[in-house]
């Protein structure tokens, strides 16, 4: 299949004008034309399914919100571009490419749901992009786009939870990145300071009978842009690419051990093996594809699942899952104890504690498989492995407990030889395996956050671990 360009366009494009000349605008002109009843029915028509790795309907979730609006206070849009999920570098390429799409589709968002604030969420770090979306606002803004909506940047921190909807939501108020229990369509954006005590995850869920706070429109970078182009070219055009249960393009990047890496759109349902091809072009010579990991959200596939159509329901049908499709390969040479240690690892130092036994737990099953690396483990230490495997999701209030579990679990499936060999003296210590963030992709090569691999689990980056959560740290800090 060939690639797409619908969301990622191959040059960037420079200025407001030239995105006008080339069609540009056309999106949040229908979305006043249509109203928002006409906007949810064409975004649910079209099959749009959220960008972000979840993969939630589009239209399911903006008429949630419409339906939990608050007579007193409006909805807040909220743009998720703050992506740090290892493997994955799309929303930044897109927003290179075209800032003005991801914020036309924003503002459809703010016409059909009577908001007065679009929030663009990235990190602090991610300097390049929030110097063009600056810039795109500015020229949106002089052009009347914006009339009567607010527009910010949010610049976050950079934990991996800032990623998660709710967590964001916290961080936009002034909080840390913490997953709440309500979710935003019951309990939006607020500005009632940093005091833990006033997190959401504390106060009475709203329903629409009593809306106790204004809901919030969270959706990803890639998923705004797909919704410009929907409402400018119409659902049967989405539809015309893609499959039933995953319409549409989905933009991908690939990194690891392939030739280049690199990101591209593809038609929902292009196999696996031909996206890593196309982009990464092939393993290095004399070596073959032994498997591949979207992101740190889903299990592993194995080299015998290329064939596998990269969608939604293809991608679960093998066992797997789409994430935001950051695809990062592993060649013969990778140790599957390495790569388990490097997703624990990540995804241990990245619980925010809210949770023991994702902390705990995590921790533990971290420090239990980097022995298995160092091949200084036994029979019980796999043991041990499998049991903390199933416990570190209990009572987990947000997804990142429920990937450490499944990716661990995944290579202690697909490679149980591999895994045996460090124990009864047939494979030694094998080096390390970098599963974090990508940087910056600059001449076919993924830059790593290298920089990650001193950060404490208390999200510092002191010599030594205090002990201490992120959660804890935040509980103590405050007055009683």
């Amino acid at each position: 299949m060939p690639v797409e360009s619908r969301v990622l366009t191959p040059e960037p494009v420079a200025t407001l004008g030239d995105y006008l000349r080339q069609g540009g605008g056309r999106g949040l002109d229908a979305a006043r034309r249509l109203g928002p009843t006409g906007v949810i029915e064409d975004l649910e028509a079209a099959g749009l399914r959220g960008r972000g790795g979840a993969g939630f309907p589009t239209g399911r979730k903006w008429r949630t919100v419409a339906e939990n609006l608050s007579p007193a206070m409006p909805a807040t849009i909220v743009v998720n571009a703050a992506e740090g999920e290892p493997g994955t570098f799309k929303d930044r390429a897109i927003v290179r490419a075209n800032p003005y799409q991801v914020l036309e589709g924003a503002l459809a968002a703010a016409v059909t749901l009577g908001s007065d604030g679009v929030i663009l969420a990235l990190k602090a770090t991610f300097h390049r992009e929030i110097a063009l979306v600056r810039a795109a606002m500015d020229e949106v803004r002089a052009a009347g786009w914006a009339e009567g909506v607010d527009l910010f940047v949010v610049e976050g921190p950079s934990e991996y939870l800032f990623g998660e909807e709710t967590a964001m939501l916290e961080v936009i108020a002034g909080r840390p990145p913490f997953p709440r229990v309500a979710p935003p369509f019951r309990h939006g954006v607020d500005e009632t300071g940093t005091a833990v005590a006033s997190a959401a995850s504390n106060v009475e869920m709203a329903g629409p009978e009593a809306q106790l706070m204004p809901p919030a429109l969270v959706n990803n970078a890639e998923t705004f842009a797909n919704v410009a182009a929907i409402l400018a070219e119409g659902a049967d055009w989405f539809r015309a690419v893609g499959t039933d249960q995953s319409t549409g393009t989905i933009v991908c990047t690939v990194t690891g051990h392939t030739r280049r890496h690199g990101v591209a759109e593809f038609p929902m349902g292009t196999p696996l093996g031909e996206v890593i091809d196309t982009i990464g072009g092939g393993t290095a010579p004399g070596h073959e594809l032994m498997a591949v990991m979207s992101g740190v959200a889903t299990p592993l596939l194995p080299a015998s699942a290329l064939d596998t159509p990269v969608s939604y329901e293809g991608m679960e049908a093998a066992g797997s899952g789409l994430g935001t499709g950051g695809f990062i390969v592993f060649d013969d040479t990778t140790d599957p104890a390495a790569v388990a240690q490097g997703v624990s690892h990540f995804l241990a130092v990245e619980s925010c504690g809210q949770c023991t036994p994702c902390k705990q737990d995590g921790l533990a099953l971290s420090q239990l498989l980097d022995g298995l690396r160092r091949s200084e483990s036994d029979r019980e230490a796999l043991a041990a492995i499998e049991d903390r495997v199933s416990t570190v999701s209990e009572r987990a209030r947000c997804y990142l407990a429920h990937q450490h579990q499944r990716v661990v679990e995944s290579i202690l499936r697909l490679f149980p030889d591999e895994l045996a060999a460090h124990v009864d003296g047939r494979r030694g210590a094998g080096r390390r395996e970098l599963i974090v963030p990508i940087l910056d992709l600059a001449d076919g090569h993924a830059v790593l956050d290298e920089h990650y691999a001193r950060k404490q689990p208390d999200w510092t980056f002191d010599d030594t671990y205090s002990g201490q959560s992120p959660a804890d740290r935040t509980e103590s800090s405050q007055p009683e």
